[in-house]
């Protein structure tokens, strides 16, 4: 990174979750080893089974991560949001990417070669236990959704995965939360382990609720507070 733009991009690494309690001249050396690299929409910043050299920040954009089962079917992990992290299997391995990240619109992100910041993290044990954290959070969600799958019933799992998206990436609106990211049914299919036909009648059936309202790769919580008694399996109020 040019010294002109690393104080600038230092001082933008402080909100980052990664970066915090790092000082100043951590996050400038940080700053000064990160490369920018840009995806148009569609693009794939890595997929499944590439090298994992790069530790990825997201900085501008949206991103989309799936995994595809020995079986074929895709999975999608999770969605990036601008200061969240993605690749973080460079930190730990030289082995191979496990998932797809792919950008879900024009989008631009931060990286670090994988060698440079396990070298790092041997010199700032604070970075090396930031990252730890974000590892163990990655694995604990990840743990909870094969709970979801194996335990709850769909509408529970498709009301919990609203509810994680909304809170990602929730816009308050007049009617309701409105999930900012272009999200269609088969995407959701995809998140909750089940197929579009599935999907489609349920969320149909919370639209004439007036829980949902739906749209092209949109989709808006009216009524919130009901998406959690489905997600917790609350019994309903009169």
């Amino acid at each position: 990174m040019a010294d002109s733009n690393s104080d600038a991009l230092a001082r933008w690494l402080t909100a980052v979750p990664l970066f915090q309690q790092l000082s100043h001249a951590e996050l400038l050396q940080l700053a000064q080893m990160g490369k920018r690299r840009a995806a148009a929409r569609d693009e794939f910043f890595f997929q499944q089974g590439d090298s994992a050299e790069f530790l990825y920040l997201l900085e501008l954009g949206q991103v989309r991560m799936t995994q595809l089962t020995p079986d074929g079917e895709q999975v999608i992990l999770r969605y990036i949001r601008p200061q969240d992290m993605f690749g973080g299997i460079a930190a730990f391995t030289f082995k191979s990417y496990p998932a797809t990240a792919q950008a879900l619109e024009d989008s631009r992100a931060l990286l670090w070669d994988a060698v440079a910041v396990r070298e790092l993290m041997r010199s700032v044990p604070q970075l090396a236990l930031n990252v730890m954290d974000h590892a163990a959070e990655t694995i604990i969600q990840l743990q909870d959704r094969v709970r979801e799958l194996q335990t709850e019933r769909l509408e529970q799992r498709v009301a919990r995965a609203l509810l994680r998206l909304a809170h990602q990436a929730g816009k308050p609106l007049e009617n309701g939360i409105l999930i900012d990211l272009p999200l269609s049914r088969q995407d959701i299919a995809e998140m909750t382990g089940t197929n579009l036909y599935s999907v489609s009648r349920i969320l149909s059936n919370w639209e004439k609720q007036g829980i949902i309202e739906g749209g092209r790769e949109r989709i808006v919580l009216s009524d919130p507070h009901r998406v959690v008694v489905i997600a917790e399996d609350l019994p309903s109020t009169p």
